[in-house]
C-alpha cells in the first residue's frame, strides 16, 4: 500500500472539496439589509437581546425609554450575528450598541435617547411616527 500525504495543488477540484458557502452571492448583503430596516421601520434599534428581554443595561435602558413614548419599535438583536454588529457599525459610524434610528435618522445610543428624553428632544422627533401610529 502506498499512503500520500500530500495535497492537490487545487483542493476544489473534487466536488466533495468545492465551497458550498454562497451568502454573498445569494440574496441582499447585511448592509442592504440594515440599510432597508432603517428606511422602512420608524423606530429601528438594534440591541444586545430583544425589546422583551434585552441582554445588557444600556440595551434596557434604550427601550424603557423609547417604550414611554408607546412607538412601535422595530428591532434586531446583534448577539444573533457577529456580521450583523460589523454592517451595523459601517452605516453608523458608531462602536458600541444600542444603536438607535428614528425616521431613517441615526440618534446614537442609550445615553443620547436618554439626554434626548430628558430634554424634551425625543418626545419631538417622535411627534410625526406617534400621529401616524394606528391605535392597535
Amino acid at each position: 500500500m502506498k499512503y500520500s500525504t500530500s495535497l492537490p495543488d487545487d483542493p476544489d477540484t473534487h466536488e466533495d472539496f468545492r465551497s458550498t458557502n454562497k451568502v454573498e452571492s445569494s440574496g441582499p448583503s447585511l448592509k442592504d439589509v440594515v440599510e432597508q430596516d432603517v428606511k422602512e421601520n420608524p423606530v429601528m434599534i438594534y440591541m444586545k437581546g430583544i425589546p422583551e428581554n434585552p441582554q445588557c443595561k444600556f440595551s434596557a435602558m434604550a427601550v424603557r425609554v423609547l417604550q414611554q413614548y408607546s412607538v412601535h419599535l422595530s428591532a434586531r438583536n446583534i448577539l444573533e450575528n457577529a456580521e450583523l454588529k460589523g454592517a451595523v457599525k459601517a452605516i453608523s459610524h458608531w462602536p458600541t450598541f444600542p444603536q438607535i434610528f428614528i425616521k431613517g435618522e441615526f440618534i446614537g445610543g442609550s445615553d443620547i435617547i436618554l439626554n434626548k428624553h430628558q430634554n424634551g428632544e425625543l418626545k419631538e422627533k417622535l411627534k410625526d411616527i406617534l400621529a401616524d401610529q394606528k391605535p392597535e
